[in-house]
């Protein structure tokens, strides 16, 4: 069965189609920021690459599909609240968004969010790599600098179709993946483990931690609603990476418009849980910022993700 299956996340029959399979509007058709990334089954499309900016060292190992596999299959959603009320009211958890202000600071702002789609049989590897891009050397580098992801699960997740960490290498600054490959003596690296959850389960990733996924070559699906947040200071002033958006200097007033997401997603929490305490997000507070969740404000949220603050 799909992953799609009685979701409203229906995609385009294929890479460049604006269709789907019943001929309707697909899923991505009008925007204009990256949204529904393709893959072929069981592939690592972006090991061993120059994307982005080459942070996958190694290819890894891509394991033959069944021969009535698809030729491509979705991978990635990228600006998954815009086409997801349960993603939008996910994020705006107030424990989980306690958690981001618990790391980051009361002002601490968004970084970007996305759906991984790994169907069984299907779904292709992301090769290990630490997410981090613009701070290694800055004098002020520490575990935290390039900030965290919360990934919730669907479905769960298994050491066959999950991601697998090293613990630890969040504090060691920039590690040389192709070593830890020799050293190891093969792709799976000395030391890894896998994140084992169940369905509803949120885990918190450093996003300097060596993580991955291989191809998921088994039986079970993993969709993953994933999304980041950073401290102030380190996106303020800071020339992006250019990775999830065009490389550009997130002053005040880009952080501001990016961080309305936080808002939209808090009203829209509240009310699906009218009875739920919501979260009071300190930059709102101070401005007086207000935010309901309508279609005029789905309209808004159109295309946000071209201010991914992407450090």
């Amino acid at each position: 069965m799909s992953v799609y299956e009685g979701k409203s996340l229906v995609p385009p029959t294929g890479p460049g189609s604006e269709v789907t399979k019943d001929g309707k509007p697909a899923l991505g058709v009008g925007h204009k920021a990256l949204n529904l990334q393709w893959s072929k089954p069981l592939s690592d499309p972006l090991g061993g690459t120059d994307l982005a900016n080459g942070r996958h060292q190694i290819k890894l190992t891509e394991p033959e599909a069944a021969e009535d596999a698809p030729e491509f299959s979705p991978f990635v959603l990228m600006g998954s609240l815009q086409f997801s009320d349960a993603c939008l009211r996910v994020y705006g958890h107030p424990d989980l968004l306690r958690v981001a202000e618990s790391v980051n600071g009361r002002d601490f702002a968004p970084f970007n969010e996305v759906l991984f789609i790994k169907e069984p049989g299907i779904g292709a590897a992301v090769s290990w790599h630490q997410d981090g891009d613009t701070h290694w050397d800055s004098e002020d580098f520490d575990e935290n600098i390039h900030g965290f992801n919360f990934m919730a699960q669907a479905y769960g997740s298994t050491a066959v179709n999950g991601v697998w960490v090293i613990p630890g290498t969040h504090k060691v600054g920039k590690v040389d993946i192709k070593e830890l490959v020799q050293q190891s003596g093969s792709e799976r690296l000395e030391g890894g483990i896998p994140l084992i959850c169940n369905a509803g389960d949120v885990v918190i990733c450093n996003r300097q931690l060596v993580h991955g996924s291989f191809p998921n070559s088994g039986f079970e699906p993993r969709v993953t609603v994933n999304f980041g947040f950073h401290r102030r200071a380190s996106v303020l002033n800071v020339q992006g990476a250019g990775i999830h958006s065009e490389s550009q200097v997130y002053d005040e007033d880009l952080i501001a418009r990016r961080s309305d997401v936080i808002g939209y997603a808090i009203d829209a929490r509240k009310q699906r849980y009218p009875e739920e305490r919501s979260y009071q997000y300190q930059p709102f507070a101070e401005s007086g910022k207000q935010f309901v969740w309508n279609d005029d404000a789905k309209a808004r949220l159109k295309d946000y993700n071209l201010y991914d603050l992407s450090i």
